[in-house]
């Protein structure tokens, strides 16, 4: 029976080994796939383009502190009739409304409070300071046209006095039940919970907005192996010498994506992979339909800054499937 158990280990520490990165299991990606999840079912509900992970240039932050200096918004959904920033709270326990407006949520089995600021309020700071920075880029807003939610997402979010909660707050309990409206159908408590009855913006200003978000100061992005995502800083690349000086293209000022596959294998451990990149297109925010493509091996190492993390995590190419770098 010992021998079953050590051969077993064994083979689970080889098999982790070969197919995955310490640093995906030390990276909490839970936070990060709640946003994208979002803003998957936002696009599909209502069409439109969802940006995710923009860093915003505060004009009243300190200009001599560089954390300061940048609002995060998780995520803006721009539509035909509106844009709306989002704010994902991914909190699991029992949550509870206090008098100022804040936050705090008692976990169901560690019995731990915590306490988090206004999260209404800071959605609508991040909602001025993003239609103040549009608008310095030369696009002026119809009235109305900007408006901010917060969604609680995660499926473990219970509620002790639903009836404090503001009119800009979006519960597990109706987030899971909103449908699919018509433009001018609303039913129920989504009537002017996301979107309302607003006129559609012209052609022109709808593409100057989708140049503004599209080309406003974003996270870098890490798409891992089974759809896992993680925003932050790209670093830089370690490993051989002629690996990471062939990835030397690979750089914020050039490219703005590249994919990973696999093309190699050798026994139960991939040995080199495809890297696949697109130079950036500053025409219009995005990158080249060419891509180039090069061979490098599988353990070369991408070290990333996860947002909110004094961390830097290596991550092995074999276990990433894309990267996305802002300008």
């Amino acid at each position: 029976m010992w021998i079953e158990v050590v051969c077993g280990l064994f083979l689970y520490k080889v098999l982790r080994r070969f197919f995955y990165d310490d640093a995906v299991f030390d990276v909490d990606t839970s936070d990060f796939n709640a946003i994208f999840s979002v803003a998957s079912r936002l696009e599909k509900l209502y069409g439109g383009k969802a940006f995710v992970g923009l860093r915003i240039p505060d004009p009243d932050s300190d200009s001599t502190s560089a954390s300061a200096s940048r609002v995060n918004c998780d995520l803006v959904l721009l539509t035909r009739e509106e844009a709306v920033l989002i704010s994902v709270k991914n909190m699991a326990g029992f949550v509870s409304v206090n008098s100022d407006g804040s936050w705090m949520c008692r976990s169901e089995h560690k019995r731990r409070e915590e306490l988090y600021p206004d999260p209404v309020a800071e959605a609508n700071r991040q909602a001025s300071v993003l239609e103040a920075y549009i608008e310095q880029r030369g696009v002026s807003l119809p009235q109305g046209f900007l408006s901010y939610k917060v969604i609680t997402s995660n499926p473990k979010f219970r509620t002790l006095n639903p009836e404090r909660f503001q009119p800009e707050v979006i519960r597990h309990d109706q987030w899971v039940h909103l449908k699919k409206e018509s433009k001018s159908v609303f039913s129920g408590w989504f009537k002017g919970a996301l979107r309302s009855a607003k006129k559609e913006v012209q052609e022109s200003t709808l593409q100057q907005l989708q140049f503004v978000l599209s080309t406003a100061p974003m996270w870098d992005r890490l798409e891992l192996k089974g759809s896992k995502y993680v925003l932050g800083q790209f670093l830089e690349f370690k490993g051989k010498h002629e690996d990471v000086q062939a990835l030397k293209v690979i750089k914020r000022s050039k490219v703005g994506r590249m994919n990973v596959q696999k093309t190699s294998m050798f026994g139960l451990a991939p040995t080199t992979v495809q890297v696949l990149y697109s130079f950036r297109d500053y025409r219009n925010g995005g990158s080249s339909s060419e891509w180039k493509e090069m061979t490098v091996r599988s353990s070369t190492e991408i070290l990333f800054q996860p947002q909110n993390s004094k961390k830097v995590c290596k991550f092995k190419l074999s276990t990433v499937s894309s990267m996305s770098l802002s300008a």
